[in-house]
């Protein structure tokens, strides 16, 4: 395997310099340099959202929305800073449509515990894909054993795409939601949202979409999307963890009940009635994590500086790139080769359990994934326990992927 330009020349990337902005990673791994190949799981932290939730703790820190004294008035302006943010990266309109939730998982239950529970009944379907992490899968078979609905899922190909014609027919008079990921987090693939949208609405039919693995690597646009409700995780978003996004379209989150109850989310409270504070602070019980909204709205703005189209190049560079490389080794398959994917490589080794390959890896200071990735349904679909997940960045190089090659090879050499 060839060494490769650390630079993508057609990026316009500066990629060292990017890395030099991610302080982890300069660490050792069992004595090599870490080649950190799980950003799908989790995306490392730049100094600068360290530096932002760091000054935040130390000069401004104070609980929001309530004392009017200096301090809280400075974190309460952060923290809707970072929601104004929010709403800008999205392009929604209106920063009352952005609720701040603990992550994707917790947005999507919160729409199936309240829109869900509001709109579906007995007999009643809400569609999915083959391709769905568990936190979209889950929530949902919930509300259909509580609401005696059913939970209808439209097939993928070989190669891991979604078959929308099969989709379309799938969407019936008692689909009452569509539930769909944007990025595959086990295929990479990319769902054509916004046809699935156009089709769904054509019968009034809501859309849920499931972002997580969609915002690190383009710029996102809800409104030409078109869709109802959109989640992310901002530890993805090479933000901290702890803290999301669900976007939703400001008449339909007025018309949904709360999903918890407690302070800040009220207007009034008696012991015969409470009334309810306007979105998006109706969803948003309790002391939030103040601090993690504030690294998320700096980790947006790194991403702005840096440039989604320079991100988007480099990473297609990458993937195109990686692709080649474990083509190329005998005995590999890749899992998930939809013409229309993001920067993930999913594989399995003939003889080698994932597990063992990731554990081989690892000692030669490559962090990749192992297992079902939360997506056993996949697994199931290609007749496989489990994959062995690469995932890329925008501080991932080729010669990242050379090293992961020649992992690839010794881990072979050891066990034929």
């Amino acid at each position: 395997m060839s060494a490769a330009n650390e630079q993508t020349p057609a990026a316009g990337l500066d990629v060292e310099r990017i890395r030099r902005d991610f302080p982890i990673l300069a660490e050792q791994s069992h004595g090599h340099p870490l080649v950190f190949l799980d950003s799908a799981a989790s995306a490392q932290k730049p100094q600068q959202v360290i530096d932002a939730m760091s000054e935040f703790y130390s000069h401004d820190y104070a609980n929001i929305h309530r004392g009017v004294y200096e301090l809280s008035q400075r974190a309460t302006d952060a923290f809707e800073a970072a929601r104004e943010k929010v709403r800008a990266f999205l392009n929604a309109g209106e920063a009352r449509e952005i609720v701040f939730v603990r992550g994707t998982t917790e947005a999507i239950n919160l729409v199936a515990m309240t829109h869900g529970r509001k709109h579906v009944g007995a007999g009643d379907e809400i569609l999915i894909t083959a391709m769905e992490h568990h936190s979209n899968i889950v929530p949902w078979q919930l509300l259909c054993e509580d609401r005696g609905a059913n939970l209808v899922v439209a097939p993928i190909d070989d190669r891991g795409a979604l078959l929308l014609d099969e989709f379309e027919k799938r969407l019936s008079p008692r689909t009452r939601m569509v539930a769909v990921t944007h990025v595959s987090n086990a295929l990479g693939s990319v769902n054509p949202v916004r046809e699935i949208t156009r089709l769904a609405h054509e019968r009034g039919v809501p859309v849920l979409v499931d972002g997580a693995q969609a915002v690190p690597h383009g710029r996102i646009d809800v409104r030409e999307l078109d869709c109802d409700f959109y989640a992310f995780s901002s530890h993805k978003l090479f933000g901290p963890t702890g803290i999301g996004v669900l976007y939703g379209r400001s008449e339909l989150l007025e018309s949904m009940p709360p999903y918890q109850g407690g302070g800040e989310m009220i207007l009034t409270v008696s012991f015969e009635k409470s009334t309810w504070a306007e979105i998006p602070h109706k969803f948003e019980a309790g002391t939030p994590d103040i601090a993690a909204a504030i690294g998320l709205g700096a980790a947006i703005d790194y991403l702005g500086e840096v440039g989604f189209d320079h991100i988007a190049v480099h990473e297609r560079d990458l993937l195109e790139y990686g692709t080649a490389l474990l083509d190329a080794i005998p005995g590999l398959r890749m899992i998930g080769t939809a013409a229309d994917k993001a920067a993930v490589l999913s594989f399995v080794l003939d003889g080698v359990h994932p597990h063992d390959v990731g554990t081989i890896l690892d000692q030669e200071g490559i962090a990749v994934r192992t297992g079902h990735h939360c997506a056993q349904p996949v697994m199931d679909r290609f007749e496989v326990p489990a994959t062995t997940r690469a995932s890329v960045a925008l501080y991932s190089t080729r010669a990242e992927l050379d090293a992961l090659a020649r992992a690839i090879l010794k881990t072979q050499e050891i066990f034929t």
